[in-house]
């Protein structure tokens, strides 16, 4: 059972919470359960993790020079939006999706199998514009902060260049580790990168040195206390859309973007 604990509530142990996971998405297979448990999950793990993970310095930044001291702002990456997140698409395009994930989250994978042709499509259309909010909050469902480098590893590709950050976003999904292991290690996360088109060894550099790492922790930690509670959050022109069937169905968010078109 959840518990409450400062207003969030909590999840009793690791062991008992993937032990949960691993009955979910057995259960998702199998066609019996209903998608809104995974998103219950997620909630779960926001909030069991926030304020911690996201508060402070990383453990192993490998660049110290890149953490900010309290009077220096953390590096922002070029382009972002005010909370973070990364365009893709028309920026005068009439309909604006948000999605807020976390790349270690499993219902965020089921998310992105669900809608990323759908929006590829969208976007390719011009009709769709897609905020991608990454963010880091479940370093400690892994030896070796994977959440946080693949969440730096967003913005390092996306610097580059955006229009291809659909394809690696897929990618990444596609090759998600399981929680509580030791997470793709760096050289794969360049693989993935280079493989999505991302040739450029600037990008490469930018995710060994993990050089938006504390910019990348900030908007986390600002997204989880402006009301961010659960991962896939995802909004069509500033409506979250709650329903399972429209976060992880076969037809996706095709029903919420026609009629927001």
């Amino acid at each position: 059972m959840n518990t409450t604990q400062g207003g969030w509530s909590t999840l009793p142990s690791e062991s008992e919470r993937a032990a949960h996971n691993r009955k979910v998405l057995v259960g998702l297979v199998a066609g019996g359960v209903l998608f809104a448990l995974v998103v219950a999950v997620c909630v779960g793990l926001v909030a069991r993790d926030l304020g911690r993970d996201v508060v402070g310095k990383p453990k192993a930044v490998q660049n110290a020079s890149q953490v900010p001291v309290a009077d220096q702002l953390p590096l922002a990456p070029p382009g972002v939006t005010g909370n973070g997140a990364v365009r893709v698409g028309d920026p005068g395009a009439k309909v604006v999706v948000r999605v807020v994930a976390d790349l270690q989250c499993p219902a965020c994978q089921m998310f992105e199998k669900a809608n990323a042709k759908v929006l590829e499509d969208a976007v390719n259309s011009g009709s769709v514009l897609v905020e991608y909010n990454v963010i880091s909050f479940l370093d400690r469902a892994s030896t070796t902060q994977y959440s946080s480098r693949a969440g730096n590893a967003s913005y390092c590709v996306a610097e580059s260049d955006p229009a291809r950050y659909q394809s690696w976003l897929a990618s990444m999904f596609d090759q998600q580790p399981a929680e509580g292991g030791d997470g793709l290690p760096d050289e794969r996360l360049i693989e993935i990168a280079r493989d999505a088109g991302y040739a450029d060894p600037a990008v490469a550099q930018c995710i060994t040195e993990r050089k938006y790492d504390p910019f990348l922790r900030a908007k986390t930690k600002e997204n989880l206390a402006g009301g961010i509670k659960s991962t896939p959050s995802v909004f069509v022109n500033g409506q979250q859309v709650t329903d399972p069937q429209q976060l992880f169905g076969a037809e996706g968010l095709t029903p919420a973007l026609a009629a927001a078109r």
